[in-house]
């Protein structure tokens, strides 16, 4: 089979985050190994001045985005469409344009937001999995996006609509969870469990070699749902260990005060693996399901192991004993046990590290996921249905 040409649909955030890296990663993934790549992206930089009316239509449906990729389908005649993020520019009208035109659908779930719309089954700090399979009601009661009821109505009403139409039923043909854990709640919210299969993110990360190593780290958004008050906490039990913090986000004048922490801000890619490649342990004390955090892979890829929460995908992928350490999700007492036992275990934590490179080794390097890629698109491209029309009274003007 020739190389798939590929048209990737990305909508960043305000903010970039993991998963424009991750699609960053993965294009240059492809281009690198002969595939002709084309790229749509969207900004919701585009939402600043447009009135709510406006964005709540076109995050349901997006006469543009509908317009623009039947274009590029038509211009680059791909032979797989591979979407990351449709929220909120390019909406889920994209899906009907490659329906339209017999070319099936990749769909990267890089977080919940199909089945919560807080994306995080998070509620005050909590998990929350009311909306699991169900109308997302409560999410707009209980303003679970950005706090307000008008946003929370749009990403509500979006799923709602769509679920409707059958977009996510039958328009999609092949979905990638980023884990077991993941793929398993995504069916619990009806996506059909013969179309979602399991791929993990990448890194491309050379071997750190065996240098000295000391102390813990941490690498990420600054926010509750990381952790950030579990970690705090717990480090107030442990006087005199000190963390670098690595980051920034809405708790960064919190990080900033504590004597526990110090924090470095935002750091380049290269400042950051040669921080990890001189630390003992990353603390990872998340109390959201993570899907599957990029800084992990960065983390074994240089050797180091995790002290994480006994949460979600993070349960699944880091090996108590062997890549790294499992405390119970919130609990600042048990996280300073960890802590405080990685400290005085150095030979342990550098063996454990050992182990967590051998991991990446063996299911994070990108000739890995490249083998994992073709097979989901070769499925995909097998699997494509005849052209359809998009719903008469959505169909662009």
């Amino acid at each position: 089979m020739k190389a798939p040409r590929v048209l990737f649909v990305h909508n960043r955030y305000r903010l970039p985050g993991g998963e424009d890296a991750v699609v960053d990663a993965e294009i240059e993934l492809l281009k690198n190994r002969g595939h002709e790549v084309e790229i749509y992206i969207r900004d919701n930089h585009e939402l600043e001045g447009m009135r709510p009316f406006d964005a709540l239509a076109q995050t349901v449906w997006s006469r543009r985005s509908w317009r623009d990729v039947q274009w590029l389908i038509g211009a680059f005649r791909p032979d797989v469409i591979h979407v990351h993020n449709t929220f909120a520019r390019v909406s889920s009208s994209i899906y009907w344009a490659a329906a339209r035109a017999g070319v099936p659908v990749v769909q990267t779930l890089h977080n919940f937001r199909l089945m919560c719309v807080q994306a995080m089954f998070l509620q005050n700090d909590n998990v929350c999995e009311d909306c699991l399979g169900r109308v997302p009601w409560r999410g707009v009661v209980r303003k679970c996006y950005r706090g307000s009821h008008l946003e929370s109505a749009a990403l509500a009403a979006t799923l709602g609509v769509h679920r409707a139409l059958g977009t996510f039923r039958d328009k999609v043909t092949r979905y990638i969870a980023l884990t077991e854990f993941c793929r398993r709640k995504f069916i619990e919210g009806g996506l059909p469990a013969s179309r979602v299969t399991v791929k993990p993110n990448f890194a491309d990360i050379a071997h750190p070699g065996d240098g000295p190593r000391s102390g813990g780290l941490y690498v990420g958004r600054l926010s509750s749902e990381k952790g950030m008050a579990t970690l705090m906490a717990a480090l107030e039990l442990l006087p005199g260990i000190v963390l670098d913090v690595i980051g920034d986000g809405p708790e960064a004048a919190r990080v900033r005060d504590h004597p526990g922490l110090k924090l470095q801000g935002w750091l380049s890619h290269e400042e950051i693996y040669a921080r990890m490649r001189g630390a003992s342990y990353l603390v990872m004390p998340s109390i959201w399901y993570e899907n599957f955090p990029r800084t992990l892979i960065e983390a074994f890829g240089n050797g180091l192991p995790i002290i994480a929460s006994h949460r979600g995908s993070l349960l699944e992928l880091v090996d108590h004993g062997c890549t790294g350490l499992l405390f119970r999700p919130g609990s600042a007492e048990d996280l300073a046990q960890h802590i405080g036992w990685a400290e005085t275990h150095s030979g342990a934590m550098r063996l454990m590290g050992t182990n967590a490179r051998r991991k990446y080794e063996d299911e994070f390097t990108p000739d890995r996921n490249y083998e994992r890629m073709m097979a989901i698109y070769r499925d995909a491209i097998a699997a494509a249905k005849p052209a359809t029309k998009p719903p008469a009274k959505m169909r662009a003007a």
